[in-house]
């Protein structure tokens, strides 16, 4: 594996998403990876939104990228949008041509031209009368108003090769007539990904290029690029892809929001949960420990770790969450400080109709803490604590195991008269109605589900004591009167 430990100036890393669509998991992904780095060395995080496609940009996906890595809760340290950086992309294209290292192409759009091609193995690579049309020609029909794209020169018949080291996948190599001349400028002088890319990479002194490994074919052209700014090319890491269970690249177009951050978000994972699911796709820490919250993810995080093989999120059309980011989510979880894990709480309690106290919740929370792995489980996981009116339930889930309805009643009569006398603390109710089932020759367990179902309406619930403390003396004995009716019927 290369070394892409630094040796030289402090890394200087970027994320530069094109404003698309909704922020994806593996465009998350991606920025994670940079953010680690440049935490890890001391270094500069840049965001650079690369919004010179006007036809496909929107400002609405401007903004869901902003909300999906404000939500991540990782910060970057310098803010750049590719729109405003035109000029600069237009000035080093003329310099670029002006080292004859790129020629005007006036081919017509969606045309193949005189047919004079050359190609390889079917594969497209230059037009041979453009690229040599002279110099005096070519100025005479751009001064004409002719419209062209500016292509580069790739060099051909001398046999070089283009090389460089991957921090990921080795040492890479491809031969230079095997590029075709790329654009560097559109007909209408807008400047291609490629050029605008390097342009900016270049003059933000960029250090380090970590990205998918669906652009490592474009690191050659890129090669050419930097050589013809006159500028040195930075490290490339590339990383495995994110792929669906059949092993298809995770598309927005095929798999939908199963692939956006937001998806994620509203579902109650954790910032911390999610980042954790997602370094651990493509990448493993030295002690192969799996639970990381960000310090320890900053620490462990070398490019000497990330696999060469694509990651597989797993997820069903009935479940859209890989099991693994789930069960990290749920650990997160158990590890949050009570006071915090409510107020994440609350909003999806809210949502679902309730306005509880956030006192309630703080006493709620510690209950079903262990219950719940998404904070959107909080919801089926303590609705019975904030409803005047329990939901219908069959009257059989009263009765006991080896029971009967009889039995049921005498349990939840006996339940009532001890209860309107009992202090509503922990100890005095486990006391209570312990010896309350002692005296009716049962064990704790017959003694305690019908009351559990009847103040909660189920028989899986937090613990018994600590949810009726919360409950309170009047709640439970009015659940516990309208069970007894129930069983009268």
């Amino acid at each position: 594996m290369p070394d892409s430990t630094p040796t030289g100036p402090i890394p200087r890393v970027r994320f530069a998403p094109s404003p698309t669509g909704f922020l994806h998991v593996g465009s998350a992904r991606t920025f994670i990876f940079n953010w680690l780095y440049a935490r890890h060395n001391h270094g500069t995080m840049i965001l650079r939104i690369d919004d010179t496609d006007v036809e496909r940009n929107t400002d609405a996906s401007v903004q869901s990228i902003f909300e999906g890595l404000r939500w991540l809760g990782l910060d970057w340290d310098e803010e750049y949008r590719q729109s405003e950086r035109l000029a600069l992309h237009r000035r080093q294209a003329e310099a670029i041509f002006a080292r004859g290292l790129a020629y005007r192409d006036f081919t017509p759009a969606h045309s193949t031209g005189n047919g004079q091609q050359s190609s390889v193995q079917g594969a497209w690579l230059c037009n041979p009368g453009m690229r040599e049309l002279s110099r005096e020609e070519s100025d005479r029909r751009a001064a004409a108003g002719e419209p062209f794209a500016l292509r580069y020169r790739v060099p051909r018949g001398e046999g070089r090769a283009l090389r460089f080291r991957d921090g990921v996948y080795g040492e890479q190599s491809k031969a230079a007539d095997e590029v075709e001349d790329f654009a560097l400028l559109r007909s209408d002088a807008m400047p291609t990904y490629h050029l605008a890319s390097c342009v900016d990479d270049a003059d933000l002194r960029i250090s380090h290029i970590i990205r998918g490994q669906d652009h490592l074919t474009n690191t050659f052209k890129h090669l050419l690029i930097y050589e013809g700014l006159g500028a040195e090319a930075p490290l490339f890491a590339h990383l495995p892809l994110l792929v669906a269970p059949d092993g298809s690249k995770l598309s927005k177009r095929k798999h939908g929001p199963v692939v956006s951050v937001t998806t994620y978000r509203d579902a109650g994972f954790l910032p911390d949960g999610f980042v954790n699911f997602l370094c651990l796709l493509g990448w493993s820490p030295k002690n192969d420990i799996e639970l990381l919250n960000y310090g320890k993810l900053v620490d462990a995080f070398t490019l000497e770790g990330v696999n060469r093989s694509n990651a597989v999120v797993n997820f069903t059309e009935q479940d859209p969450f890989d099991p693994k980011a789930v069960w990290l989510n749920a650990e997160h979880i158990r590890s949050l400080p009570v006071d915090l894990l409510s107020g994440m709480i609350r909003p999806f309690l809210v949502k679902a109709g309730f306005d509880p106290a956030p006192e309630k919740i703080a006493a709620v929370t510690p209950l079903i803490r262990e219950r719940i792995k998404l904070l959107r489980d909080a919801v089926s996981a303590a609705d019975f604590f904030f409803v005047n009116q329990l939901a219908p339930y069959d009257p059989v889930e009263l009765i006991p195991k080896n029971g009967d309805a009889d039995l049921a009643r005498r349990v939840l009569e006996t339940a009532e008269r001890i209860l309107t006398t009992t202090a509503f603390d922990h100890d005095s109710l486990n006391k209570a109605l312990r010896e309350a089932a002692t005296s009716l020759g049962l064990k704790a367990g017959p003694m305690f589900q019908p009351i559990r179902v009847a103040v909660c309406g189920r028989k899986n619930a937090p613990p018994l004591f600590e949810t009726m403390v919360v409950l309170g003396s009047h709640v439970c004995l009015e659940r516990i009167r309208k069970a007894i009716g129930s069983l009268h019927q």
